[in-house]
């Protein structure tokens, strides 16, 4: 292997050392968006347990219902 190809393979593997390395610091970008994907989670549960709530309370106001119409 000639000199020249020696010098190109050093150089592409510096270039991915650099790029592996420089994606290690999270930028304001990126926690912004974590705040974002947490946010958005949090939502989402409380979402969820509203629905179950909500479900809840019709089987009862239901349940209800079909005792009134029984009696």
């Amino acid at each position: 292997m000639n000199w020249l190809k020696k010098i190109a393979y050093l150089l592409c593997l510096v270039a991915l050392l650099g790029a592996f390395s420089a994606c290690s610091d999270e930028g304001p970008a990126e926690k912004a968006g974590k705040k974002i994907d947490e946010a958005m989670d949090q939502a989402k549960d409380k979402m969820d347990d509203m629905g179950e709530d909500a479900k809840s309370a019709f089987d009862d106001l239901k349940e209800k219902a079909n005792e009134a119409m029984d009696k």
